[in-house]
Order: C-alpha cells, then sequence, then structure tokens
C-alpha cells in the first residue's frame, strides 16, 4: 500500500489495524492526560462491534497477563535481592579469613585458596542468577511461584487463626 492510494482502496491486516488503533488510543491518552473508564472501554468496543462477554474476557486475560508479570517482577526482585545477600556473605567472610591470615604474621598464604573457593562459588551463583532463560528460568520462576503462594495460605490459615483465638 501508498500512501497515495485512495481511501476506498486501502485494506489492512487485523494486526495492522490492531498497531495503528493502539498508537492511536496511546496518542489520544496522552494529548488528554488521562486513563479510559469501564464505561468508555465499553463504547470503543461497540463501535468496534466488540460484544460486552467478549470484552470481559478480554479484561479478564488481560488482568491475568497482569498479574503474571507483576509475579515475575516480584520473583526478579527476590533473586537480585538473594544475590546481593550472598555478595556481602563472600565479602564479610573473605574479608575476615584475609584479616586472620594478615595478622597470623606470614602475609597472604591459606587465606588466598578460600578467597578463589568462594570466588568461584560466587560466580556460579551469579550466572545461575543473571544468566539463566528459557526453560530453567521457567522452572524457577514455577518453584518459586509454588512457594510462594504456599508461604502466603499458610500467613493467611494462621493470621485466620490469631484473630478467631483474639475474639
Amino acid at each position: 500500500m501508498t500512501a497515495f492510494e485512495p481511501n476506498s482502496i486501502r485494506s489492512y491486516s487485523q494486526e495492522d489495524v490492531q498497531q495503528i488503533l493502539q498508537l492511536a488510543i496511546a496518542s489520544h491518552a496522552e494529548n488528554i492526560n488521562r486513563e479510559f473508564s469501564y464505561n468508555e472501554l465499553l463504547e470503543i468496543a461497540g463501535e468496534l462491534e466488540i460484544s460486552p462477554d467478549i470484552l470481559k474476557l478480554a479484561e479478564r486475560d488481560w488482568r491475568s497477563q497482569q498479574s503474571e508479570v507483576q509475579r515475575r517482577q516480584v520473583f526478579n526482585l527476590y533473586r537480585q535481592g538473594r544475590l546481593k545477600k550472598r555478595l556481602g556473605n563472600y565479602a564479610i567472610v573473605n574479608v575476615f579469613f584475609i584479616l586472620v591470615d594478615l595478622l597470623s604474621g606470614g602475609g597472604l598464604t591459606w587465606s588466598r585458596y578460600i578467597l578463589l573457593f568462594c570466588g568461584f562459588l560466587v560466580g556460579l551463583d551469579i550466572w545461575n542468577t543473571l544468566l539463566i532463560k528459557g526453560e530453567e528460568y521457567e522452572k524457577a520462576f514455577q518453584r518459586w511461584n509454588r512457594n510462594h503462594q504456599i508461604k502466603q495460605t499458610i500467613s493467611s490459615v494462621v493470621n485466620k487463626c490469631v484473630k478467631a483465638l483474639q475474639a
């Protein structure tokens, strides 16, 4: 399609329509500087001949996707925090051993072996935390998510028991 074709001849694929409308809506929202209400969403869907039932299903799917994205962000923050803690522990332990080695009077002798071994372990930890992708990442996320949900369930049961005992 060229820019010189008359309006009646132009045609677009479904993907093109979605992208054009996304850009138009984003531009419209930036100009107005506000969010759309659910009624406005219903109105837009009606103009596009999308039934309210399909819109509700799409909104439910969207909420589910947003929830998944948020859980993954929390998981990534958890992994980064765990790595920072391990790096801090590594630094503290190695500084201690280096000081002991230096104070024993022989310079750096045996502590460098501990330093190298711990450095190797930290390197593996960094590799496994920051560089895993694909199926390994997905397995780690699923394992964390399952454990996180179990902890939330146990916490809510304990809180209900505590509230019941207080009443």
